[in-house]
């Protein structure tokens, strides 16, 4: 399909969602839930969400179901009162409090729909209280953006407040998105592979999915380090691999300390991988191991493998915008055919990524940006697909529609283990291809 044709049908379905005033099924989530994850990231940090009490308990409830581990959120309680005379006093209190009580490194302080509204002015405050811990502002309201936006806004204002020149380090940074923990032990495997240092923004393999140890540390060992947060000014260059979760952190370190950058398709599937191994070799001068090599044609091999169950099956894909066209990328490679890509965050970056994959591959995709999951499940009837891959909270479309369903995105809830399985690299490819199969053989087992 060429480019102007999938532009033609974005459009089409940007129309027929114009013509409803209601969003049913949102297929995205606020944003202070993508600063949240990115928080969790850094080691000994909290979030204080400057807002009311759904806002802290409802992020929880979702961390707690996906990860399978308990997190937490600190709250400064806004009320009907809050809402007059404004939250300043709430803040300064939580902030007091959450120092005395767990004593963290850093407190990022997430605003929200109420304290945005009613103009809270969180820099100045955070500015006039004498702390021992280093506080950084998040603006993440929810009536703007998604979970995406927030864990972009959040890892630019970790950079923006902590990243410091003072020599170079010889490392590069890697702004890692809204994966998982398995994902990120993928990276770091490619990574000591090809023998490279790198700054993880950041780094959750530790923290949402951290062993059992008693007595329970005040914090979990892992997590990117306030120092190494510090040190991403120094670093050779950057690579965000989810550009939409981290291109502006990776954009800042470019503009304001010259730190090269580069933002390609998330590692999905080989052709991804391939570029982003390449890009890790120009950016360290390393060469790419024999090791991953290997890896790579092991994942060709059970591509070859299950050629034969999956070639020609249709699929519909949703997901964030990164995951989303380079799991379109990946069935292409597999054999599938690509017939509705989607997200719930719009974005024309995301438009014009899987416009490309139409136009180099040949596929009629019907791009939808920005829809909920009504309109997902509108565009798998009137299309017709074998295999629907989305989180948890899509899996209904494949019940409703008789139709394969492959969980991938968050939250992934009614599934176990899926965070400690990655989907990026040779190795989540290898996963992937399993998966795929298997929810089409299960399906057909059960027709």
């Amino acid at each position: 399909m060429t480019q102007t044709t999938a532009k033609a049908k974005t459009e089409t379905k940007a129309k027929a969602k114009a013509k409803r005033s209601v969003t049913i099924n949102p297929g995205m989530i606020c944003q202070p839930i993508g600063a949240m994850q990115a928080v969790l990231g850094v080691h000994g940090a909290i979030s204080l969400v400057h807002g009311s009490q759904g806002c802290a308990a409802y992020p929880m409830r979702m961390f707690n179901r996906h990860f399978q581990e308990p997190v937490e959120i600190a709250l400064s309680s806004l009320g009907e009162d809050a809402a007059v005379f404004g939250g300043a006093d709430n803040l300064i209190k939580g902030v007091h409090a959450l120092v005395a009580r767990r004593q963290p490194e850093l407190i990022a302080v997430l605003t929200t729909c109420l304290s945005e509204t009613i103009g809270d002015d969180v820099d100045g405050i955070l500015r006039k209280i004498d702390l021992p811990t280093t506080p950084v502002p998040m603006h993440t309201p929810s009536y703007i953006g998604s979970h995406v936006t927030g864990y972009d806004n959040a890892l630019k204002a970790l950079v923006t407040h902590l990243a410091e020149q003072t020599g170079p380090n010889s490392k590069i940074n890697i702004a890692v998105g809204l994966l998982n923990p398995g994902d990120i032990r993928e990276l770091k495997g490619m990574l000591a592979a090809i023998r490279v240092k790198a700054i993880i923004l950041t780094d959750i393999s530790e923290t949402l999915d951290a062993p059992l140890i008693l007595p329970r540390p005040r914090f979990p060992d892992g997590g990117t380090t306030l120092a190494e947060i510090a040190d991403t000014a120094n670093s050779i260059g950057s690579i965000a691999l989810c550009k939409h979760a981290g291109g502006s952190a990776v954009k800042y370190l470019t503009g304001k300390h010259k730190v090269p950058m580069i933002t390609g398709a998330c590692p999905i599937g080989v052709a991804n991988t391939d570029r982003f191994l390449e890009n890790v070799s120009h950016l360290s001068g390393r060469p790419i191991p024999d090791e991953l090599r290997k890896e790579r044609g092991r994942l060709i091999d059970a591509m070859i493998d299950v050629h034969f169950k999956i070639a020609q099956k249709r699929v519909a894909i949703h997901a964030d915008p990164d995951v989303a066209s380079g799991m379109a990328r990946f069935v292409h490679e597999l054999g599938m055919m690509p017939a509705i890509i989607a997200t719930g965050t719009e974005s024309k970056e995301f438009v014009a990524d899987v416009q490309a994959v139409a136009s180099q591959t040949g596929h009629e995709i019907d791009i939808i940006s920005g829809c909920d999951l009504y309109e997902l499940h509108e565009a798998v009837k009137a299309v017709g697909v074998d295999l629907v891959m989305g989180n948890s909270q899509a899996a209904y479309i494949g019940d409703d529609e008789k139709t394969a369903f492959a969980r991938i995105g968050f939250p992934v809830y009614d599934r176990v283990g899926y965070q400690r399985r990655a989907i990026i690299g040779y190795g989540g490819g290898i996963n992937l291809v399993d998966r795929i199969t298997n929810a089409i053989l299960d399906h057909a087992d059960s027709a």
